[in-house]
């Protein structure tokens, strides 16, 4: 018998590394003992003199990709501690369940980067990986995670492959993608009908792009379309033949190239440099690059190469590369060499591809700086499928919560933990609903979730809710609906630990559109309450949305409504004097496809009309809003106009009559259009933070949560946050903001209403 400890390490702790890291670890601490994966994590037996510094040394070396979330050490007398061999072994998985876990996709490191830009067998080899960088999620066809259930199966290792593979000295033990030139896949330049074009594929490419060709690029979750990104005329090709006249395009280009362009912080570097590979906004600089990148905006979307085959494309290059989603308008990403020439033969002139399956589709994630460190706003390659902590307090039990219609995600909680999604995208496009439904099994088995609920939004005819309510009615699971605003509030405080019994929450909801308690659209609520119910405490006095969803693509008829609601009315017909306004009057005097809503959404789309922003149509969802930020962030605060605060606070209806009143009489004394779009957002901050400082005051809150889309708008969030600055704050960070994080919302409700609330028929329905 020997005195030894048994660890248990939680977290992502299973392929990155961590056994053979255990294994070397040990060795050079001189003990004895075994690792194993199982269900759980990670499990270690360790004996010897040092044997009680154990854990202290895996926490402060961990593998570059693991993410320990606790350590359980308990003493232990072991019968047989000590290992044939060295004295440390790395054992066979053990029980049921054991290595089901995928990590995420992780960016080139710098090792690999080191080979294939170094002399060895792997030298310019665009498959080059190893146990701390490489494809995970993307190439997982089944589980248990080996190689022979990924679409690596095809490809039988070498000699000199398969010795890395086992020696756990070696950084590519048990990297289930490991591959050379030798064994692994290829790459070459096709032709739009697909004949392979003689020569090397990466200097092919970059002779085409120099030359002013949009090329389609495969990549980890899919097809990307690339071009010279210096190059104005192959860009406003690009645009014209995918049919998206305004929206932003990514970029990819090396730090240093980046720094050329951008305004990199220390943290924004971090950042852009972490295994993720995230597209980061960073804010124009230095050498200016086509305006018709981001057409007005100040920002771009930035990333480094994030594959070896990126990182071959930019050394070549030398420039910054157009990166964006390979995929029609409204339509996902192509995978598959077939469906990219079918679907991207109009817009690429030619297709870098390789014969390595994608298993899914995966879109790059998109974050932005705050002061508090990276905010996601699209969830997607680099996070999943990690998952994150629930707040203490909720009951156990496992949710399937289906998300919204517009930037769907998925969530499954089990044990304490969430796993939310990536980005879906529009439910409406038929490849797009696939994507989802197989996203739905996807993490069902990642997860070994079997639903005990299905939670869905209000909304009865999202397609998302739809679905939700199918699987719970064939499995006879109870169905919970909830509210869109609510889910947002959930989410943020889900997100920031807020516990179930740390009291009620006052959350800012500011948002596009979701179906209200009362029928009508909201989307500029104050709402008071806690994971198992909330009320309405204050809102934005509601106006007209003629024409329905022409009104979310057609600033001007938001401006109508609300300077027609100010009394403003001939400042409307000076602004938009050719627009059909009797038209738009009588439609929303009738009420006919005229709802009414309270979003700030629209109301940003208002003011962004009056100041002349993209008035008659947007090209894409949010342009008039985002432009109306990046005008507003080129005033200086001593310009900004301060007006009267909303009307109605007293009666909980916040009435924007005076922001529309000072927005006119700014224009026709000449202030600048930054300063106005500077104090648009100034009106919007200070009139919604007054009354949720009032319930914080009142002992109705213990603090305030900012959810929803409109969160998305750093400078909206800044001021909020600023106005709120002596009161505790709950904010996004890993969940979006907007509808992307609306499951995790939904799945942590739907836990606190479990119990008698599950049989309650007026709120649960089959």
């Amino acid at each position: 018998m020997e005195l030894g400890y048994l660890l248990r390490v939680r977290g992502q702790v299973q392929g990155v590394g961590f056994r053979p890291h255990c294994w070397q670890l040990a060795r050079r601490m001189g003990l004895r003992g075994w690792v194993l994966n199982d269900a759980q994590g990670v499990l270690i037996a360790v004996a010897g003199l040092r044997a009680g510094d154990f854990a202290a040394a895996l926490r402060a070396d961990a593998p570059p990709l693991a993410r320990i979330e606790v350590i359980e050490v308990t003493p232990h007398r072991f019968d047989n501690c000590s290992a044939p061999g060295p004295g440390f072994e790395i054992r066979a998985s053990g029980g049921p369940g054991a290595e089901t876990r995928v990590t995420p996709d992780a960016a080139t490191c710098p090792d690999c980067l080191a080979d294939i830009r170094g002399t060895g067998r792997r030298a310019g080899y665009a498959f080059t990986n190893c146990t701390n960088c490489g494809p995970r999620f993307t190439i997982v066809t089944g589980l248990p995670y080996d190689r022979a259930q990924t679409t690596m199966a095809p490809f039988a290792l070498c000699p000199a492959c398969r010795a890395e593979y086992e020696d756990p000295a070696d950084r590519r033990f048990h990297a289930q993608p490991v591959a050379c030139p030798d064994c692994g896949p290829r790459t070459w330049l096709a032709t739009r009908d697909g004949a392979e074009v003689p020569g090397e594929a990466i200097a092919l490419a970059a002779e085409r792009l120099r030359a002013g060709e949009i090329l389609a690029i495969k990549g980890l979750g899919g097809y990307h379309l690339c071009c010279d990104a210096t190059n104005a005329a192959a860009i406003e090709r690009l645009r014209a033949r995918k049919h998206r006249p305004t929206k932003p395009l990514a970029l990819m280009a090396p730090l240093a190239l980046i720094r050329r362009h951008a305004t990199v912080s220390d943290a924004a570097a971090t950042r852009l440099a972490d295994p993720a590979a995230p597209i980061l906004l960073l804010p124009r600089a230095g050498k200016p690059l086509p305006d018709s990148l981001a057409p007005g905006l100040d920002e771009l979307g930035w990333m480094l190469p994030a594959t070896p085959l990126h990182h071959l494309l930019s050394d070549a290059m030398a420039r910054p590369l157009v990166m964006t989603s390979g995929n029609l308008s409204g339509e996902p990403q192509a995978i598959g060499n077939d469906e990219a020439r079918a679907t991207l033969g109009g817009i690429a002139e030619a297709f870098v591809q390789h014969d390595r399956a994608i298993a899914r589709r995966l879109d790059d994630q998109v974050e932005r700086m705050s002061p508090r460190g990276p905010v996601v706003l699209r969830r997607g390659r680099g996070s999943v499928p990690g998952t994150l902590p629930l707040p203490p307090g909720l009951p156990d039990g496992q949710v399937l919560a289906c998300g919204g219609q517009m930037k769907s995600a998925i969530c499954l909680v089990k044990s304490g933990r969430a796993l939310l999604s990536h980005h879906l995208g529009e439910l409406d496009a038929p490849l797009t609903w696939q994507a989802y439904q197989q996203a739905d099994g996807d993490y069902a088995g990642l997860f070994d979730h079997a639903p005990e609920a299905v939670a869905v939004d209000r909304h009865p005819d999202f397609r998302a809710s739809q679905h939700g309510a199918e699987r719970a009615r064939a499995a006879g699971l109870p169905l919970v609906r909830v509210q869109h605003h609510h889910a947002h509030m959930a989410a943020c405080m889900a997100e920031a630990g807020w516990g179930a019994e740390d009291g009620p929450v006052a959350g800012i909801i500011l948002d596009g559109l979701g179906l209200g308690d009362d029928g009508t659209v909201w989307g500029g609520e104050i709402l008071l309450g806690s994971y198992a119910g909330a009320r309405r405490a204050a809102a934005l006095a509601p106006a007209p949305l003629p024409g329905g969803d022409r009104a979310q693509s057609e600033p001007w008829r938001n401006a109508v409504m609300r300077l027609d609601a100010a009394g403003l009315g001939a400042a409307a017909d000076r602004l938009f004097p050719d627009a059909p306004r009797a038209l738009l009057r009588q439609a929303a005097s009738s009420g006919m496809n005229a709802p009414l809503s309270s979003s700030v959404g629209r109301l940003f789309d208002a003011a962004a009309a009056c100041l002349g922003i993209c008035p008659d149509a947007q090209g894409y969802e949010g342009e008039a809003a985002m432009r109306l930020e990046a005008l507003a962030g080129r005033a200086r605060d001593v310009e900004t106009p301060r007006w009267d605060l909303a009307e109605g606070v007293e009666t909980g209806t916040l009435d924007p009559a005076p922001l529309f009143h000072g927005l006119i009489e700014g224009l026709a004394r000449g202030t600048s259009g930054a300063a106005l779009a500077r104090g648009v957002h100034l009106w919007i901050a200070d009139s919604f933070a007054r009354p949720a400082r009032a319930l914080v005051a009142r002992g109705e809150a213990r603090a305030v949560a900012l959810s929803g889309g409109c969160f998305q708008n750093a400078l909206l969030s800044e001021m909020i946050t600023e106005a709120l600055c002596d009161l505790p704050v709950l904010h996004h960070a890993d969940v979006p903001a907007g509808d992307g994080g609306l499951a995790l919302g939904q799945a942590v409700i739907a836990l606190a209403r479990r119990g008698a609330d599950w049989k309650d028929p007026d709120r649960i329905t089959w």
